[in-house]
Formats: C-alpha cells, structure tokens, sequence
C-alpha cells in the first residue's frame, strides 16, 4: 500500500477575491410560509421568550403547523464530522461518539412520530486512551464535572422541554451526561448508552493494543508486529472499547439504575438492535411524560444498591467509585461511601466473565448477547441480592421487566446468536455464581489500608494474575520501592529506557499524580504494559492517580492521602520494603512500609521523612484543574466523587473572606 501524496499551498491564499457571480450574495429573504398556531392565551400568557422560540423554530425549517407539540432535547456527545457515506470529513476523538450522530437521528425521527418536537444539542467528550501519558490527561476527570455543568445550563436554557434524551457512551461523557440528567430530575429523562465497537477478526483487543510500545521496546514484539496490531484493534468505527472499562461500566452501571430502556448497555455500535434502542428511549421518554413520571422516581437509594451489586456482579471498573457517588450527588441521594462498596463486594462475588478479567476475558458484545444487564440482574434476583421493586425509566418495576426478559424472545435470539456466531456458550460468560465460585471467580474490589494509605486505597482483586496468588487465595508482596514523581519517569523505566530499568519483584510508587498534582491522572500506560510484559506480574504499582478500567494485575490506587496533600506515600524512599497483602476471599488488605531502606523503624521514618524532594504540584497542571481540585476537595475528595458540594464551598469561601477581614493590615 503506497502511502498518499501530501500537497502542501505552493502559494498564498487569495482572502480577497470577489464572489463569482456577485448576485449570490444575497441581503434579503422571504422568510418561511404559512403562520404560527397561535391562540389568544398564548400571546398573553407565553414570556417573549417562548414566543420568539416558535419563530426560530420555523426559521430553521420546521413545519409551522407541528411547532406546539411537547419539545425533546435529544443531548448528546456527538464528535467528528462524518460524510454521508460515514467516511470523516473531521475526525472525532474516539470511536464511541463518532456514530452517536445516528442515534440522535434515530431519537429525533421517533420523537415526531410522537407529534413532538425535537431539539438536539452536542457537548462532545475527550479519550482518555488518546490522551494516555500525556498532559491531555489532566483534563480528563475535571471535564466530567465541566460537561456536567454545560449540560444542565443547555437542559435548562430550553424552556418548554418535558424531557431529555441523553446519549453518551465513553468514559468521561457518559458519567456526565448521568450526572446531568439527574441533576434535572424533575423532567422525563432517558439515558441512551451509545453501545460499543466489535472486536477485530484476527488481532489485538483496543486494551491490549495499547502496550505496543512498551512490548516493543523490550524486544517482545516487532516492528511489523506492532504496526498491524495498531492498525486493526478497532474492528468497527463507533462504539466503546471492547472491554469492560469504564466507558463499558458506566453503560453497565446507568442500566442497572433504571436510567435506560431494557437490554441497552453493551449493544454493538451501528447495527440495527442499536438504532432501535434510541428510537425506543424516545418513545419511553414521552410515555414518562404523559403519566407524570421522572427520573426522580428512578434514581432513589434502591437503584444505587442495584448499581453497587451490578459493578460487583460484572467487575467493573474502579473509575465507577468516583462516579457514582457523583450521580447520587446530582439526584440529591446519599452518596455512597467506601464501605457501601465493601459491604457490596463482600455480598456478590463476580460471575461476569469479560475483558480485561477473565479466565476466558470475552469482549463486551458478548457480554450484551449473552443477555447483558437483565441476565446479571435474573441472577442477583434468585440470589436475593437485587431490588425487584425499583422502578425504571419504562415505567416498569426491575421485577416486571425481568419476568417479561426471562422468556422474550429477543433474550433467546441474542444467546442463540452469540452461540452460533462465536461457538460461545451463554453461560461461560455470565454464568451462575454457583458456576463462577467452582471455575474460581472472586469478589471484585478491595480497599486495603496500613500505614501508607490510612484513609485507603483501591484494588481490582479480580485482576491479579491468579499465577502470583497464594493457595489461601492471597496475594502476598514484599519488594523494594522504587520512587517516581511523574508517569513519564516510570513508564520509561517500565520500558527499559533508563540507567536502572524496573525490576522483576520491585514496588512502582507513582506519587503527587493525585488531584492536587496533576488532576489524578489514569496511568493505564503503566498498569497495561506490566500486564503484557513477560516479568510484569511479578511487579506491583502503588499510586495516588488513578487507572483505567482495563487496568489488570496489583495495580493500588487512590492512595489517600494523597502526597501533596500530606499522605504518608510522600515519605517513601527508593529502596524502601513495602508489603501488600490483598485477601481475594474476605476483601481485607494492607499496603505498607516495613522496613525503611536506612534503618530505624517504619513508624518512626513516616513520622520524621519531609516529603520526597522532587514531589510537587505538575508545572503543567491547567489552572482549571487546580481549581478543580480545590473545589472538588472541599466536596469529599475522591472518596466523595470529586463533587462541587456548592453550599461547603460557599461555607468555606465565607470563612476564608472572615478570616482575611480579621487579618492586621
């Protein structure tokens, strides 16, 4: 294949040419035909502004005779510009918005059948996997809440709306776009998950891709090998990653609140099964309306227990632990704490087998064929440990929309079809948690603490290489410490590209890449390449950042405190003996210090170590992000959400206003 020829201007641009002909410019127009249906009490009742809606809604092209039906807003995180054959005019960031303009068609289309009237508004969303190692990442967590805010100012700046429907599907999009739609409760809200890309035939996951640059750097793959890896990992050109990631997990997760239509999460992106789902969440949004419901009636403590025991159930991504604390700030319900998801984790073991855990690690359509959310939901409901009475946004009950799943026919077609597809059986993939506990599936998450995370930390269990486990079911490390205070230092010697490359049995501890440092970074270009190195699970990685949701093997995160804000990581020293230990059965651990590199006792070189002397706050952290963390510290921090708590940050700039006033000038 011969690459294209690039023709750059070989001479200036003219900016001042005539128009040929002249007489296109126009200056003046007949404006549309026809006249509004207004009545007597309108034009007495209705503000200007209402008034003046219907006549830029027939300005744009609307039939003048339809403007009074119930208005729509179809919201959506539509990026790129595709051609109408699908090629781009403009790329997008990421595969997952990419199609999304389709079902925002597909939504729209279903809302005038209704007699409605649909408006459509894009707040487009970053990649997290584009912007891996990069200072693009310090954006990454903050845009949540900034595509939150935009999101309810558009909801609220049209006026006459009675509902929304919200279609997202990636990792920092979709948790907004939640938060957005339960921060405007009150109206007939429909979440879309916008589905996932299929794996390629033969080729690399999009997870796995991502280590190819540090696998070839350590001579475990060539050159030639790389580049058809990195070209084919998207098997089709919209959708979500093809693992259960925390775009793939949010999906999950909205479904089992109730926010979507049944059997949404996971579907395969541009397929027909797709397209329908958006045309039935218009329809499910206007039902919503007539009998007077929202989403209110939805998101209610109940459907939070759901979510909680669904991210266990399909072991999910820990990104999830700062979401929905945050979706339960914005419905106005008691943000769950670190130990509702212990006590969630220790009540529902994994029986989800999918990307990146495994034994088998199918991709995500699977998951969705195999009958997706309602099919963990039948389990966690013959197990007792489901809330059948929560409602959705169908207007059913979880209890009455399972009966109707277990014996649909769409339920037997998608199984039957993942089975003749792909030769996989169902139930290898969600299986029963009889079946999961004899094939060795554990409990997800575990929230170790000790004397370096004495607020606490996070661990995928789930995603240690069961190689380095003990018999009891423990993982159990001792090892050197070797002290990073940017990702870029570590991932070079993770790739060997430094005078003392990363060792079989070392501790990685990546710190000040928290909140406070960086905007608390995802590292997922350390945590994948160990998984794919040869020696890599014989390594583990302590941080006060955060990871991806593909993330795999003893990978600890949100070490609180964080460094910068005093925690006792900034203490740590290369050389220094760390001890993990993570019990897989009981979901009880530690993380800590146990004999400092120089002598002396742990306890005592916590307590006298200043912090490490090349710790500080990123020279490159945006302003926006350092006003991120603050406010978001003032909220709870990252065992809060990272929420804006607007009353604490009031309460707390009124003090500081106090306290300066009484200052001697």
């Amino acid at each position: 294949m011969t690459e294209p020829e690039l023709v750059p201007p070989t001479s200036p641009v003219d900016y001042f040419s005539a128009l040929d002909p002249p007489e296109s410019l126009q200056t003046s127009a007949d404006g549309p035909t026809g006249k509004l249906p207004l009545s007597d009490e309108i034009l007495r009742q209705w503000t200007s502004g209402d008034l003046f809606g219907l006549t830029q809604s027939v300005g744009m092209g609307f039939d003048p005779r339809r403007v009074l039906g119930d208005q729509y807003l179809v919201l959506s995180t539509q990026g790129g510009v595709r051609n109408p054959d699908g090629t781009p005019a403009a790329l997008g960031y990421h595969t997952g918005h990419w199609e999304v303009g389709i079902l925002v068609r597909a939504a729209a289309e279903q809302i005038e059948t209704h007699g409605g009237v649909p408006f459509a508004a894009f707040v487009s969303d970053p990649c997290d996997g584009r912007t891996q190692g990069t200072h693009g990442m310090f954006d990454s967590l903050p845009y949540r809440n900034d595509a939150a805010i935009v999101m309810r100012r558009l909801i609220r700046s049209l006026p006459q709306r009675k509902g929304v429907i919200g279609i997202a599907t990636c990792d920092k999009g979709l948790p907004a776009m939640m938060m957005a739609l339960a921060g405007t409760g009150h109206l007939a809200n429909v979440l879309v998950p916008g589905g996932v890309t299929l794996p390629p035939t033969v080729g690399e996951d999009a997870g796995k891709v991502q280590t190819i640059g540090a696998r070839y750097s350590r001579g475990e793959m060539s050159l030639e090998e790389a580049s058809e890896a990195g070209c084919r990992a998207c098997g089709t050109p919209g959708g979500g990653c093809q693992f259960l990631g925390t775009a793939a997990t949010s999906q999950v997760i909205a479904e089992a609140l109730g926010m979507t239509v049944p059997h949404a999460a996971l579907a395969p992106s541009g397929q027909p099964i797709w397209t329908r789902m958006a045309r039935d969440s218009a329809s499910a949004a206007a039902s919503m309306h007539a009998l007077g419901m929202s989403m209110r009636d939805v998101l209610t403590p109940a459907a939070f227990e759901n979510a909680m025991r669904m991210h266990a159930a399909v072991g999910g991504s820990t990104n999830l632990l700062l979401h929905i604390p945050a979706i339960a700030a914005a419905a106005g319900v008691r943000r769950p704490t670190v130990d509702d998801f212990s006590r969630a984790n220790q009540q529902v073991p994994r029986f989800v087998d999918c990307l990146p855990n495994g034994p088998v690690g199918h991709p995500t359509v699977r998951l969705f064929l195999a009958g997706g959310v309602p099919e963990v939901a039948l389990h966690l409901r013959r197990s007792g440990m489901w809330n059948g009475d929560a409602k959705t946004v169908t207007g059913m009950t979880w209890d009455e929309l399972l009966d109707a799943w277990e014996a649909s026919p769409r339920r037997a077609v998608c199984r039957e079809r993942l089975q003749l597809a792909d030769g996989v059986d169902p139930d290898d993939v969600i299986m029963s948690p009889a079946r999961a506990k004899a094939a060795g599936l554990t409990s997800t998450v575990c929230f170790p603490k000790g004397n370096l995370c004495p607020e606490g930390s996070v661990i995928k269990a789930t995603s240690i290489d069961p190689t380095v486990i003990d018999s009891d079911g423990v993982y159990r490390k001792r090892g050197r410490a070797r002290v990073f205070t940017s990702e870029r230092d570590a991932i070079a010697a993770v790739k060997g590209q430094t005078d003392q490359p990363i060792a079989s049995g070392e501790v990685i501890v990546l710190i000040g890449r928290g909140p406070i440092g960086c905007g608390m970074e995802e590292t997922y270009q350390i945590t994948s390449a160990l998984k794919y190195l040869s020696f890599g699970k014989e390594v583990a990685l302590i941080t006060d950042a955060r990871f991806s949701g593909v993330s795999t093997g003893a990978c600890i995160g949100h070490i609180g405190p964080e460094a910068l804000a005093g925690g006792p990581i900034s203490r740590v020293r290369d050389g220094d003996l760390i001890e993990i230990e993570v019990d897989r059965t009981t979901l009880e651990g530690h993380v800590d210090l146990v004999a400092p590199y120089d002598g002396g006792s742990p306890d005592h070189a916590i307590a006298s170590r200043g912090p490490h002397p090349d710790l500080k706050v990123d020279p490159a952290i945006p302003d926006d992000t350092r006003l991120w963390a603050a406010l978001q510290q003032i909220g709870g921090g990252t065992w809060g959400g990272c929420v804006y708590d607007v009353d604490a940050i009031l309460a707390t700039l009124e003090a500081g206003k106090q306290a300066l006033s009484e200052q001697p000038r």
